[in-house]
């Protein structure tokens, strides 16, 4: 069978799995993981806290440092309220695409790579090749987190990633992080006739985003000098404020969503120390003053690290031989790229499909862009050949 069918039937496989992040990944990481055992590949299943999610971790290859990291995320966003011209989990093909929920976001790579690896598995590889799995990425990249902590305990590691997200081929080398994080203000109720007895937290809320308001203008004025992205600072954004049950009642809780891009940890740190510094030295001193109990607490729903462009990426260069791309883009959207990249590996963003079609309805990827994607994959199996 052409490996391009082989592919098409793995992606049909893999589509039928309904791995919407709410629910478990737990029966695709198995079908990949017997997949890859039949072939001799050394697997790792590691299951999260709830043992309803899993990360998969493949190798095929010598036991040895150095090893090249080809990572997908199982999970898929929700379909609901979508409206799909068919079934989003039945792969259905037209004109040369292949149509369901996670064809280009990403199992589309993961097909390409499953499919390859029968290849990687007949070849003396020089240097391991390790299929990554993963879970949640979609709702903060909680599996990455997870798997990254657990390679830095290894005594060998990989050191070169790629990870297959829709890039239409091209080599993405740099993305802004994304941080998202809920801060509660838990106040005082009261009558709305003296409001001098209650600690309004819709208020306290207000104020604490005109702050963050206040750094987001500060932010723009950081922007390194060369910087790519667009726009070229790090910014901030308030995705929701909640709070309140009437008019006349003095409302003691309210909420902020709120998410950060920032271009480098710098400007991370910058804005959760100066937001942090406000509530300690200013808003809660003014809340205890009427309710010694009034309290703001922030939660941390998601940090994903960026990806950041560096001279000497031997990712970049390899995945450039591969593909015969003559430079390195970077892009608004958030991989998992940085968390590999935190450990001390080279890694790129480079995959088949197109982001544009990513969490949409009718959802697809193209059948030439699995050929080039596995022609990518095709040659990394020659140049890791003994």
């Amino acid at each position: 069978m052409a490996l391009i069918d082989d592919t098409r039937e793995i992606l049909a496989e893999l589509i039928a799995f309904p791995t919407v992040s709410r629910d478990s990944n737990l029966e695709l990481i198995a079908y990949a993981a017997d997949r890859l055992g039949a072939l001799g590949a050394r697997t790792a299943v590691l299951t999260d806290e709830t043992g309803h999610k899993a990360n998969l971790f493949a190798t095929i290859g010598p036991q040895t440092d150095g090893g090249i990291v080809l990572s997908g995320h199982s999970d898929v966003v929700p379909v609901e309220d979508q409206d799909w011209s068919s079934d989003p989990f039945r792969l259905r093909a037209e004109d040369g695409l292949l149509y369901g929920r996670g064809a280009c976001d990403m199992k589309g790579f993961i097909a390409a790579t499953l499919a390859m690896a029968p290849r990687f598995a007949g070849t003396d590889l020089v240097r391991p090749v390790h299929i990554c799995l993963t879970h949640d990425e979609e709702v903060g990249c909680l599996g990455a987190r997870r798997l990254v902590e657990e390679i830095a305990r290894w005594e060998m590691r990989p050191s070169v990633a790629i990870i297959g997200e829709p890039t239409e081929m091209r080599i993405i080398e740099g993305h802004k992080g994304c941080c998202e994080y809920t801060t509660v203000f838990s106040g005082l109720e009261g009558h709305g006739s003296r409001p001098e007895l209650g600690v309004n937290a819709v208020e306290y809320a207000v104020r604490y985003v005109s702050r963050l308001m206040e750094l987001r203008e500060t932010l723009k004025g950081r922007a390194p000098a060369a910087s790519r992205f667009e726009p070229p600072w790090s910014t901030l954004q308030v995705g929701r404020l909640a709070g309140g049950v009437a008019h006349n009642v003095i409302p003691g809780h309210a909420s902020v969503d709120w998410e950060m891009r920032p271009v480098s940890e710098d400007d991370k740190r910058f804005v959760c120390e100066a937001i942090g510094a406000y509530v300690r030295d200013e808003l809660l001193p003014d809340m205890r003053r009427v309710a010694p109990e009034a309290e703001v607490l922030t939660h941390v729903i998601g940090e994903v690290a960026g990806l950041e462009p560096v001279d000497d990426n031997e990712a970049r260069r390899i995945v450039a031989a591969l593909t015969g791309a003559n430079g390195a883009d970077v892009v608004a959207f958030g991989t998992e790229a940085g968390l590999f990249q935190s450990l001390g590996m080279s890694a790129v963003v480079c995959g088949p499909g197109s982001i544009a079609q990513a969490h949409k309805p009718d959802e697809f990827v193209s059948l030439d862009q699995l050929s080039a994607c596995l022609d990518m994959l095709g040659g990394l199996a020659r140049k890791l050949s003994a």
